[in-house]
């Protein structure tokens, strides 16, 4: 289809824009080069349709409230490819923001809904050649911007230890499924959290991988330089076995080094950890305002345990991690507003993998139905650009220069210890909000829970988190942080933990 030509009316706002002041004989010249350079649009749209995927025919259903009672699936799928591989008869369930072709994808939002993909994910792609089922689409939050589980527009998730709470999220229906026991491995995002935070809420097994090591592509992206993808298991050995199907270069996607070489992650758990060195993060534990010490007390417990292993444990203080959640906030903040907003979720100006029909869609559907968006993302949408109108993006450029310096931090930890660790959240799962509840509730129960774990995104580094254990008959996490694309030792180390304590705890109802 010809892409529709200005009027003058319209080029003059462009031009108003850029603060340009055009008079009508400027517009009128102008006009007609512009007629002319969009000659090259009408073709690229001729090009593109030739190649252009469609949508396979792949079955999918609602599922009914009754048989939905934790508010978890968004559809059910029963798609397999028939090969013989490592995830053979197992049932996976997809966060909502990464595609299965032919499958609608909502992201939790307004904004997406009716939208189907006409490509699989690479992640998705990964499972199904190695043998897995794919049962469904999880329910997510709002395009992703909450750490709490009260967003979607399809309605809250509820926490399989008590349905009353949160699960967590942004990856909440995933983490409810895994620790419900209706799926047995699922696939999460995690750009402040988002894998770790629903783990530590339900008592699941949450491993964000080195930024980088997992391939976005096919995933509804947030900001380019903290989206991640990741295994949400009920066990560490499922978590290994996931990341070694996942992991490794797709050459679609740019936010992957070229040379990114996978480990064996199953074979490196029984490698043995007598003899590793464990930094407890002072930092992580006693965060004013916000940490639970009956919280801290567990994870504490948690990581002397390692002891008994022949692990080394000791206290180590890495002062930036304090500052890592103010860095975080700006660079996702701006980033978001700029990229997931105003660039219809993939921005430009990077070599990789796009889906227009995903830009189009949800870039229409955005600005008619922006009042039905989350309180989270209208915050983010108001305060970055204020900040971007007004301060023309500096502060993202400190932010992300500030960067370094957290990941140094971290990184000269690491030098002296195999591994960091440290409580995945500050307390434990919190009460759903309701509409009863006021706007400033609704937005601290969403992103008040991220002090540890969102600084990891900004640095890259692998974390997973995994049960310590319960305060209060609700789940703890502990989260373990390793040097950047070593995953296989954090692995390790949370594998030797749950041998330790012979295995998680499940909710009642699994």
């Amino acid at each position: 289809m010809p892409v529709q030509r200005p009027t003058p009316e319209q080029l003059r706002r462009s031009a108003e824009h850029y603060g340009l002041h055009l008079d009508a004989d400027a517009v009128e010249s102008f006009s007609a080069l512009v007629d002319a350079s969009l000659l090259s649009y009408d073709a690229v749209e001729e090009l593109y349709a030739v190649q252009s995927p469609r949508p396979p025919r792949r079955d999918h259903e609602k599922v009914a409230d009754a048989e939905n009672p934790l508010g978890a699936w968004y559809v059910k799928t029963d798609i397999a490819s028939g090969i013989d591989g490592p995830l053979s008869g197992r049932r996976v369930a997809i966060k909502d923001n990464i595609a299965v072709a032919g499958v609608p994808m909502m992201n939790g939002s307004r904004s997406l809904e009716g939208f189907v993909p006409s490509r699989d994910a690479t992640v998705v792609t990964r499972l199904l050649e190695a043998g897995a089922t794919i049962a469904g689409k999880a329910v997510c939050e709002d395009l992703c911007f909450s750490g709490a589980s009260h967003t979607s527009a399809t309605g809250p998730v509820r926490n399989p230890w008590d349905p009353a709470r949160t699960s967590g999220g942004s990856s909440s229906g995933s983490a409810a499924l895994v620790a419900a026991g209706e799926v047995d491995l699922a696939i999460g995002g995690d750009q402040g959290g988002s894998v770790r935070i629903p783990s530590s809420f339900c008592g699941t097994v949450g491993h964000k991988p080195t930024h980088g090591l997992v391939p976005y592509t096919g995933a509804f992206p947030i900001e380019l330089t903290i989206d991640h993808l990741g295994p949400i298991t009920s066990t560490v050995a499922d978590a290994a076995l996931m990341l070694s199907v996942l992991a490794g270069t797709d050459g679609h996607d740019p936010r992957q080094p070229a040379d990114v070489r996978p480990q064996d992650y199953v074979a490196a758990l029984d490698s043995g950890v007598a003899g590793l060195r464990v930094g407890v993060v002072d930092e992580g534990f006693g965060i004013p305002g916000l940490s639970d010490p009956a919280v801290d007390e567990v994870v504490r417990a948690a990581v002397a345990r390692l002891g008994e292993a022949g692990m080394e444990v000791s206290t180590v203080s890495v002062p930036w991690h304090r500052h890592g959640l103010h860095i975080w906030n700006v660079v996702a903040t701006e980033g978001a507003a700029y990229q997931m907003l105003d660039g219809n979720g993939y921005g430009l100006n990077w070599d990789g993998s796009y889906d227009p029909e995903l830009m189009a869609h949800y870039g229409r559907n955005r600005v008619e139905r922006a009042d039905q968006l989350s309180e989270t993302v209208k915050l983010v949408a108001m305060c970055g650009h204020y900040s971007l109108t007004n301060y023309q993006g500096r502060h993202y450029a400190m932010a992300r220069n500030l960067a370094n310096s957290l990941r140094e931090d971290y990184d000269s930890a690491l030098r002296s210890f195999d591994v960091l660790a440290m409580p995945t959240l500050p307390y434990t799962a919190t009460p759903l909000v309701t509409e009863q509840d006021s706007r400033e509730t609704y937005v601290e129960r969403a992103l008040t829970m991220i002090a540890n774990t969102a600084p990891l995104d900004v640095s890259g580094h692998p974390a997973i988190s995994v049960p310590a254990g319960l305060s209060e008959g609700l789940p703890v996490g502990l989260m373990l942080v390793g040097k950047r694309f070593d995953d296989a030792t954090p692995l390790r180390v949370a594998h030797a933990f749950e041998q330790l304590v012979g295995g998680f705890p499940k909710p009642s109802r699994a």
